[in-house]
């Protein structure tokens, strides 16, 4: 199947350029010894676990289903971190993951034993307190009253026996400038710690297959580490593993007025791309151009009854029509994970863009996959 004769809505995932990102993280491995794993919150596509696997040590999870995920289609090294583990949950956390990292001291009490009897690796995530974001305090795991990671003033060291690794995450589509400060603050506050563990987790949010990533930086950061305090470094990025990898085309259904030129397509920002009203952001669009740089301007937006269901607004070199196809980017990461059938709204299908630029549609969706989720 070619690229134009899928169905919409559809998610792309272009394994050429998952390859290329797959390939500049390789290079940081073997240049550094670190480890990178794939954090399945941003990017859970089975269906390329396989080539993922070529090139990375294995998966991270945010709970049960995701770890279960990693360890069943990747097979390889599994961590996970929750804020909290639930009672009827962590035997099986404890069977099928390497590295289990638990956010309090009092979770680390109640399941640390459990985790040790089972052979496996015991980690802690601290809270460094260096806020690097940029306005987006959703995302910010160091913001004043954040759940997230044992702050310096609540470090408990006579409760570390048996910890070998602490794990941090505070970083969101930054540079390696960030990380650096963030390192900072990590050995400024639990520096005197460092010497006991065997590992430390870097945690996500490194855009290190964004152009202008200063891998050098990155590089350094984790040399620093393993030379200084003889860790292991693992680091955990889901969107640098498909960013700019994944496309979502949609169909143009109607177009009407209201003070603006607007589009109805059959796709939603709610249902299918909900970092846009998250974030938020304005996707790429291909062959389209910010407001006053074509002609034709249009605000598009979704089916459903929400008035804010807007994706944004682009302008373009003729009249938007009904049947006309777009075709937004980088719609690989945190949109497929994040989906919902909210209105009743059908969920794109799922295709992979081959290498030789043939399409397979690897899976589609129907009117019971919205009606089992409800009773």
């Amino acid at each position: 199947m070619r690229f134009e004769e899928l169905p919409t809505p559809c998610y792309v995932v272009d394994e050429g350029l998952v390859e290329k990102n797959l390939q500049i993280l390789s290079g940081v491995i073997k240049r550094t010894g670190c480890k990178i794993i794939l954090a399945q919150k941003a990017f859970s596509m089975y269906k390329m676990y396989p080539l993922v696997a070529e090139y990375l040590h294995g998966t991270t999870a945010s709970g049960l289903f995701e770890a279960r995920l990693g360890y069943e289609e990747m097979g390889k090294e599994n961590h996970v971190f929750a804020p909290a583990y639930r009672d009827d949950e962590i035997d099986e956390i404890a069977e099928i993951c390497d590295h289990i990292i638990f956010n309090s001291f009092s979770q680390l009490e109640k399941f640390k034993d459990k985790v040790l009897q089972a052979g496996k690796k015991v980690g802690l995530r601290i809270n460094p307190e260096c806020s690097t974001q940029d306005g987006h305090d959703i995302y910010d795991p160091c913001a004043t009253g954040s759940r997230f990671g044992v702050t310096r003033e609540q470090f408990r060291p006579e409760l570390l026996e048996g910890v070998s690794g602490l794990h941090f995450h505070t970083l969101c589509q930054q540079n390696s400038d960030d990380l650096a400060k963030t390192l900072e603050a990590v050995e400024e506050k639990f520096g005197e710690w460092l010497p006991q563990m065997e590992w430390i987790n870097f945690g996500g949010g490194h855009h290190i297959t964004r152009e202008d990533y200063n891998i050098p930086l990155l590089e350094e950061c984790i040399k620093k580490m393993q030379e200084k305090y003889g860790l292991e470094v693992y680091l955990e990025p889901g969107e640098a593993v498909a960013l700019n990898a994944g496309y979502l085309i949609t169909t143009v259904l109607d177009t009407m007025k209201n003070g603006i030129d607007i589009a109805i397509v059959d796709t939603s920002a709610s249902c299918h791309m909900p970092d846009v009203l998250e974030m938020p952001y304005r996707p790429p669009l291909f062959n389209s151009g910010e407001v006053g740089e074509k002609p034709f301007l249009y605000r598009l937006g979704g089916q459903t009854c929400m008035a804010g269901d807007v994706i944004g607004d682009y302008s373009f070199d003729q009249p938007l029509k009904h049947g006309d196809r777009l075709v937004f980017g980088d719609m690989a990461i945190y949109s497929m994970v994040k989906n919902t059938t909210f209105n009743g709204m059908a969920l794109p299908a799922i295709a992979i863009k081959h290498k030789d630029g043939d399409c397979q549609i690897v899976r589609e969706f129907g009117y019971q996959d919205f009606k089992m989720r409800l009773s």
